[in-house]
């Protein structure tokens, strides 16, 4: 008997280049793609020149059944994934239902929003003498009865929120971070229509309402967002005295 075999694809974050090499030959490969709706660009899609399905309205076990009798078709099937897939990706339970039907998984990484917000902020998540630490987090929602926002916060470093946009006010009540601490929000970080919104703790709510942006959008909050008092990495040296 051939072994099931699915192949787990992170898109990246959305501009069609950053896929990795192997997500890309693994699409290219693919009889069948099941992938996660408006999240990944069509462009990445369509490297896949087999069937494809939007899995946004479908069930879990509705994917993995359509996975499961493609595969046991003998078709190559890709599980497409916005960003990386271990990151808000709920993979693992995709991968429990589909061990019901002997299906197991592979992986390939990808990209994830959060990096492509620091390219687009040319910034760093970590930095010298500002922020060794970085949290990923997000808020309580439909499937999150508590957030951590505001213990998290007390560390005092960058912190990324993915899937906040819509309750960026409540975000920034909760968090304890000064009011002058630097916010970027960035919309469809590395997505031809990119917009990128500076602010602080205090204001960053209201500008975000301002633009109208309640989605597909990354909070950054902290001194990386606007580096100023940062210290020299010990990789280069120390700085020399001209003489």
């Amino acid at each position: 008997m051939t072994d099931k075999v699915v192949t787990f694809v992170g898109a990246g974050p959305g501009n069609p280049k950053l896929i990795t090499l192997l997500g890309k030959e693994k699409l290219e490969e693919a009889d069948l793609v099941v992938y996660a709706g408006s999240l990944v660009n069509p462009v990445v899609v369509d490297y896949c020149k087999g069937e494809k399905v939007d899995s946004y309205g479908l069930t879990l076990e509705d994917i993995s059944k359509r996975i499961a009798d493609a595969l046991e078709e003998g078709k190559k099937v890709v599980r497409l994934h916005s960003g990386d897939p271990s990151l808000y990706g709920n993979v693992v339970e995709q991968m429990e239902e589909l061990k019901k039907y002997g299906v197991t998984v592979e992986r390939v990484p990808g990209v994830s929003s959060v990096f492509a917000t620091a390219a687009a902020l040319n910034t760093q998540l970590t930095l010298n003498g500002v922020s060794d630490t970085l949290i990923i987090t997000r808020p309580a929602g439909k499937t999150l009865e508590e957030d951590k926002l505001k213990e998290l916060s007390r560390h005092n470093a960058t912190m990324a929120v993915f899937l906040g946009t819509q309750k960026i006010e409540e975000i920034m009540e909760k968090v304890e971070y000064s009011d002058d601490t630097p916010v970027a929000v960035v919309f469809h970080a590395s997505w031809p229509d990119q917009k990128i919104i500076y602010g602080t703790v205090s204001d960053i709510a209201q500008k975000v309402k301002d633009e109208g942006i309640i989605r597909s959008a990354m909070i950054l909050i902290g001194g990386v967002v606007d580096p100023i008092d940062y210290r020299r990495s010990h990789l280069y040296g120390v700085a020399q005295e001209p003489l």
